[in-house]
């Protein structure tokens, strides 16, 4: 077995652990959509009724993913990003949600205290972090970058539609694939932002990021 499969039976087996509830197989290709205008509206509603819900709890929510990225293909699920105090505290936001009629379906205690939720009217992932999580940095990161840098961004959906026709067994081995795009598109922001700090010795030190793409 390659090192590359490897790696993706092994990120397979803990997003099995951490899957809450039955895992509906996919067994088929990704539906790729060309970008649509009403991806951020789509964003902007769902966030004002986590706000409602959950009040000063929410420290931060941000639109990420490939359809906050004007003129970016995706498929059409809108991740959203939630920051709380503690992602870990289950009982402070979990019952509130849940009573809303969100599902949490993904618990990862290893993986930044990652809670992730689905929404049964809205195709949404609502992923949860604690504010100082830097898998929130990455992922706005990358999104920012993708927004002003158009040849990074063609990169991107050329992947994303090079893969989507694929027989894929879940969405998150599609998403998986895509993970050496995605840490060869960081690496620019990311030296970008590790020159500013140390110029010419951030040479030395901008490592490959080990990261989950949003899918």
């Amino acid at each position: 077995m390659q090192k590359e499969d490897m790696q993706r039976y092994k990120i397979q087996e803990q997003f099995q652990v951490a899957q809450i509830g039955e895992c509906t197989p996919l067994v088929g290709p990704i539906h790729i959509h060309d970008y649509d205008p009403e991806w951020p509206q789509r964003f902007e509603r769902e966030a004002m009724r986590v706000k409602t819900l959950l009040g000063e709890q929410v420290l931060l929510i941000e639109h990420v993913g490939s359809t906050s990225v004007p003129g970016l293909a995706a498929k059409p699920v809108i991740d959203i990003v939630l920051a709380i105090a503690d992602s870990a505290n289950e009982p402070t936001y979990v019952p509130t949600l849940e009573a809303a009629g969100y599902v949490l379906r993904i618990r990862e205690p290893d993986w930044h205290e990652h809670r992730m939720f689905k929404e049964p009217d809205t195709d949404i992932n609502l992923h949860v972090f604690s504010l100082d999580c830097p898998e929130i940095d990455r992922m706005l990161l990358f999104r920012n970058w993708l927004r002003k840098n158009a040849s990074d961004r063609q990169l991107y959906e050329r992947t994303k539609r090079k893969l989507a026709p694929q027989n894929w067994k879940d969405v998150q081995d599609y998403a998986d694939a895509k993970t050496l795009v995605v840490e060869e598109i960081l690496l620019t922001p990311v030296y970008n932002w590790l020159f500013q700090l140390f110029g010419e010795a951030a040479g030395k030190c901008c490592p490959l990021l080990s990261m989950r793409p949003s899918t």
